[in-house]
C-alpha cells in the first residue's frame, strides 16, 4: 500500500531473485536503493542480483563502488562476499567471509541457511568455517 516501504522492496526483491525472476528482483532492489538513500547494504543486494542475472560488468562496478565507500563508511564484508559468490569467484568470497567471521558480523549467523551461499556449500572451506563457528556440517 505504501510504495516507499523499504522492507517491502527488499523482501520482494529477495523473493524474486530466489524464483529466478532477475529482472523483477533488480527493479525492486533499484527502488529500495533509491528509497533508502543509497544504503550500502541494499546496494550490495542490487550487486548480487546483477551478478545472478549475468550482468557481470554492473556487479563488478557495484563491488568497486562498495570497496571504495568502505574506506569512508562501514559495510559488512558479508555483503561484499555475497556478490563474489554470485559472480562465481569462490576464493574471493571466502576471503570476505573470513573477514566477516573475524569481525563477528551479524550476517554470519545465516551462513548455514542463506540461499545466496548455496554454491559454496560443497567447498571444503565452507565446512571448515561452519565447524569454526560451532555449527553442524
Amino acid at each position: 500500500m505504501d510504495p516507499n516501504l523499504l522492507p517491502a522492496h527488499v523482501f520482494l526483491g529477495r523473493a524474486y531473485e530466489q524464483k529466478g525472476m532477475c529482472k523483477e528482483a533488480i527493479e525492486e532492489f533499484q527502488r529500495a536503493v533509491t528509497t533508502s538513500g543509497n544504503d550500502l547494504r541494499i546496494v550490495a543486494l542490487l550487486g548480487h542480483a546483477y551478478a545472478v542475472a549475468g550482468k557481470r560488468d554492473k556487479a563488478q562496478r557495484v563491488l568497486a563502488d562498495l570497496k571504495e565507500q568502505a574506506k569512508r563508511s562501514y559495510i559488512s564484508p558479508f555483503n561484499i562476499a555475497i556478490i563474489y559468490v554470485a559472480l562465481g569467484e569462490k576464493d574471493q568470497a571466502f576471503e570476505w567471509l573470513e573477514e566477516a567471521y573475524n569481525e563477528r558480523s551479524l550476517w554470519m549467523v545465516f551462513l548455514k541457511v542463506d540461499p545466496r551461499l548455496d554454491s559454496l556449500r560443497s567447498a571444503p572451506g565452507y565446512a571448515h568455517m561452519l565447524r569454526r563457528m560451532g555449527l553442524p556440517t
